[in-house]
């Protein structure tokens, strides 16, 4: 018989791909969302995939244990992936409350309701590289202390140890990725690679001329998002739950994802990119560069797209958003 999964988040970048991934498996696919999430616009990714049709939408909200509770019982899922979060960085600074209660508390409601409802299926809990923050070594494992920067870094640290809690204390096979920055035509427009990405589309195309960023000597090991979901799915086929670090393994700033961008239509980054002081983050994280040995080991899991391949998806991406003309566009 099929496999039934259950999806939090399935209407972000995440969430889309990884129930693409398990449709393509002969996966059911069920999706937990909000109300609010239920609008043509919330579902742009879903339709941009060509899946909507094709998962079952659950009404629910992770903050609310009991319709996480209804969610489980009436999915009956094999496994359930928690990708749901107030996932920006920046705006946890301007809500922290909301970050800790959705992001935190609700990865808690979705553990619980597995343990009530579902104890024999597979959890997959999203965990962040922002727990590393402040980073304690040179490049981050599995082994590496912790230190964020941010509420949700701080977050999502809470969730990361109550999935260990869980599956420690009432033995469910509850893992969590330990995920690195990851991108893709379908991230939310807030993030800053999106940001550079539209912002090149725009300017090409003579609808901008210059775009604002913050700090420009971040660096982020960056990874494409269907990478990224193939990985979570490899670690709720393992016998045995545990933690991965998910990266490529190459760190870049984002001065020079903004070279990589702006010269895939033909321009200069320098001629339209201006520094913006207000952007900057109250404490910055520098720099995250992941070491995913562990995975690439128990999982036989490995990046396939490039950083060059995933910024030049990006673009074309969003040329064709604004009706201009692209190439090497890649969704599917």
């Amino acid at each position: 018989m099929a496999k039934t999964a259950l999806i939090t988040g399935i209407t972000g970048q995440d969430g889309a791909y990884l129930a693409q991934f398990l449709l393509e498996r002969g996966v059911r696919v069920a999706g937990l969302v909000r109300r609010t999430g239920l609008s043509e616009t919330a579902l742009a990714r879903l339709d941009w995939l060509g899946i909507t049709q094709d998962v079952t939408l659950i009404d629910g909200d992770i903050t609310d244990l009991s319709s996480c509770v209804r969610a489980v019982e009436m999915s009956g899922p094999d496994e359930i992936y928690n990708l749901a979060a107030q996932s920006f960085v920046g705006t946890s600074f301007q809500q922290p409350l909301l970050t800790a209660n959705v992001t935190g508390v609700g990865t808690l409601n979705m553990l619980e309701a597995m343990r009530i409802a579902c104890p024999s299926a597979r959890f997959y809990q999203a965990s962040s590289s922002e727990m590393f923050g402040k980073v304690q070594a040179p490049r981050q494992s599995e082994t590496t202390p912790f230190y964020p920067r941010s509420p949700y870094g701080a977050a999502k640290l809470y969730a990361h140890w109550m999935t260990v809690n869980y599956r420690e204390s009432h033995g469910l096979h509850a893992s969590s990725g330990i995920l690195f920055n990851h991108e893709s035509p379908l991230r939310g427009i807030e993030f800053v690679t999106r940001k550079i990405t539209d912002a090149v589309a725009r300017i090409r195309l003579g609808k901008a001329r210059h775009v604002q960023l913050g700090n420009l000597d971040a660096a982020r090991d960056w990874g494409h998002a269907r990478d990224y979901v193939r990985a979570m799915w490899l670690m709720l086929q393992q016998n045995d739950p545990a933690d991965y670090v998910i990266a490529t393994g190459r760190t870049t700033t984002i001065r020079q994802f903004c070279d990589m961008a702006f010269s895939h239509v033909g321009l200069d980054w320098r001629e339209h990119v201006q520094v913006d002081a207000t952007l900057f983050r109250p404490a910055e994280v520098n720099i995250l560069l992941g070491n995913a040995t562990r995975a690439k080991q128990a999982l036989g899991w490995k990046p396939l797209a490039s950083l060059e391949q995933l910024v030049a998806e990006m673009v074309d991406a969003d040329l064709k958003r604004h009706g201009g003309t692209y190439r090497n566009l890649a969704v599917a």
